[in-house]
């Protein structure tokens, strides 16, 4: 074999090695936990009773392994760079520079601004603040001026991954469940439906021309039941349009309908309508065991009648 089909060879073998186990695409269920090199301090895990043990509260925070889009930047690049490749039951552990982590240290977003920009309450040394669009901690506070720090808290600092691929997600709604939950921890009862609709459609005629006729079409559709917790979520009323965008596209469906259920619930009183006038506005009063002629005498009731 010459030396150049032994070239060859070992570049073929090198492409088959690569592109064989995870790849970007893929829906992976990972576990991990990551810590600050230098310090060994907790930066992040989907593990509960990790999370105990460093002092977390986890009343309100849920912990479970987290199911990403490898390439998608769910993790830090780093280390999707180093699941692709691998295969379920593997484990690793990469080093995330400062740098592609959360920034290195920057001696300039350390500021000193006017102690009336920061609340009251949080005038003192640690305390997290908002300022002029940016978020900080106090270092330290003196007359009326304060040393704020602009720096992401973990800047300059290397963080290690350690992690565990557990399985891949190929349920198309596991698969949106883990996206959304990408974007926030809400849990949501969801499912995937093929709907039949009536649709216009532009066809040819035997002539070549073009027509239009309604005719009915599938439709891949995910529908989810939204609650409180969701319609509440700044990013979710701020980037609804491009998270249901992305959950269409890799899922490959045609449609998300969000579902706004209101339970059934008995009106109050004397309630019945925006037209009820005076009358029942009285009734409910005394219902309430109000005194209504009081209340009446009040009111500019002519204004109202008009």
């Amino acid at each position: 074999m010459s030396d150049e089909q032994t070239a060859e060879s070992a570049d073929d073998a090198a492409e088959t090695a690569e592109e064989s186990g995870l790849q970007n695409g893929d829906f992976v269920k990972v576990a991990y936990t990551a810590r600050t090199v230098e310090g060994g301090d907790l930066v992040d895990t989907t593990d509960k009773e990790v999370a105990e043990a460093e002092g977390v509260d986890t009343e309100d925070q849920e912990f479970a392994p987290r199911t990403i889009v490898l390439g998608d930047g769910h993790l830090f690049p780093a280390v999707e760079s180093d699941i692709v490749g691998r295969e379920v039951g593997d484990s690793g552990s990469v080093v995330v520079p400062a740098a592609e982590a959360f920034g290195e240290y920057n001696e300039d977003e350390v500021r000193t601004v006017s102690a009336e920009k920061i609340p009251e309450d949080d005038r003192y040394p640690g305390a997290h603040v908002d300022i002029d669009g940016q978020h900080g901690h106090v270092e330290t506070i003196i007359g009326g001026r304060a040393r704020v720090d602009f720096n992401h808290p973990l800047a300059g600092q290397d963080v290690e991954y350690e992690y565990e691929i557990l399985d891949t997600v190929e349920d198309p709604v596991e698969q949106a469940s883990g996206l959304l939950q990408t974007f926030f921890d809400v849990e949501l009862d969801m499912h995937l439906a093929t709907d039949e609709l009536e649709e216009e459609v532009e066809v040819e005629d035997e002539e070549g021309e073009t027509e239009t006729e309604v005719q009915t079409v599938e439709k891949e559709t995910l529908y989810i039941e939204s609650n409180p917790q969701l319609q509440f979520n700044q990013q979710w009323m701020m980037s609804k349009q491009q998270i249901l965008g992305d959950v269409i596209e890799k899922l490959d469906i045609d449609r998300v309908i969000v579902q706004e259920i209101i339970d059934g619930a008995p009106a109050m009183p004397g309630m019945g309508g925006m037209g009820g006038g005076l009358g029942d506005i009285e009734a409910s009063l005394e219902d309430a065991d109000v005194d209504a002629d009081e209340i009446m005498d009040e009111l500019d009731v002519d204004e109202l009648e008009e």
